[in-house]
C-alpha cells in the first residue's frame, strides 16, 4: 500500500515540471512617433530600437520577453511585426526583430546614413517624420511557462491513486476497529 502512495505522489510531483509554451499577456502600445526627437547627427542622435528593444524599453524586462503586433492588443492576433521610421522612406512594417542601424546604434538624419546591405537604419521608437501617422506597436509579455496538458493529466492521476489508496487504507482501519 505504501508503494502505491509513494509511486503516486512521485507522479504527481514530476509532472509539473513539463510545460508548454509560455503565456502571453498584453502589456501596453506605443506610437512609434512618441520616441525621443530626432535633432542631430551620430552619434549624437537617438538609438534605433526594434520592435521588441522598444517594449523592453518602455514596458521593462528584455527584449526577448516580448513579441509585438500591428493589428491590435489581443493575444490571438499577434503578426510579430512592428512598425518602424525607415530613414528616407517614412513608416513601413517590419519584424519585430528587424535591425537595421547606423553604425549599429543609431538611428540617422538622412538616407546617406545606411546600415546593412546599404539599408536605411530605421527605428520603432523615434519622432522623425511619422507625425499625425498612426504606427501603433502593441507589445505582449511572455509570464512564464504553463504546464502541459499531459502534465494536467499525469498530475491529477497522481493525486486520483493518492486519494484512492488514502481511502483503502480508511476502510481498513474501520473493517478493523
Amino acid at each position: 500500500m505504501k508503494k502505491i502512495l509513494l509511486g503516486a505522489v512521485a507522479l504527481a510531483a514530476f509532472a509539473v515540471p513539463a510545460t508548454a509554451n509560455a503565456a502571453l499577456v498584453y502589456v501596453g502600445s506605443w506610437d512609434v512617433y512618441s520616441g525621443p526627437s530626432w535633432s542631430n547627427s551620430p552619434p549624437n542622435g537617438p538609438l534605433a530600437y526594434t520592435g521588441q528593444e522598444a517594449a523592453a524599453l518602455l514596458f521593462g524586462g528584455n527584449a526577448s520577453d516580448y513579441q509585438i503586433s500591428t493589428i491590435d492588443n489581443l493575444v490571438a492576433n499577434i503578426n510579430n511585426k512592428a512598425w518602424y521610421d525607415t530613414i528616407g522612406y517614412g513608416g513601413s512594417v517590419q519584424a519585430e526583430n528587424y535591425n537595421v542601424k547606423y553604425l549599429g546604434l543609431y538611428y540617422g538624419p538622412t538616407s546617406g546614413y545606411t546600415g546593412v546591405l546599404g539599408v536605411s537604419a530605421a527605428s520603432a521608437y523615434v519622432q522623425d517624420n511619422l507625425g499625425g501617422q498612426n504606427a501603433i506597436n502593441y507589445a505582449f509579455r511572455n509570464t512564464g511557462a504553463v504546464p502541459e496538458p499531459a502534465a494536467w493529466a499525469m498530475m491529477l492521476a497522481g493525486f486520483g491513486l493518492v486519494g484512492s489508496a488514502m481511502r483503502r487504507r480508511s476502510k481498513v482501519a474501520v473493517t478493523f476497529a
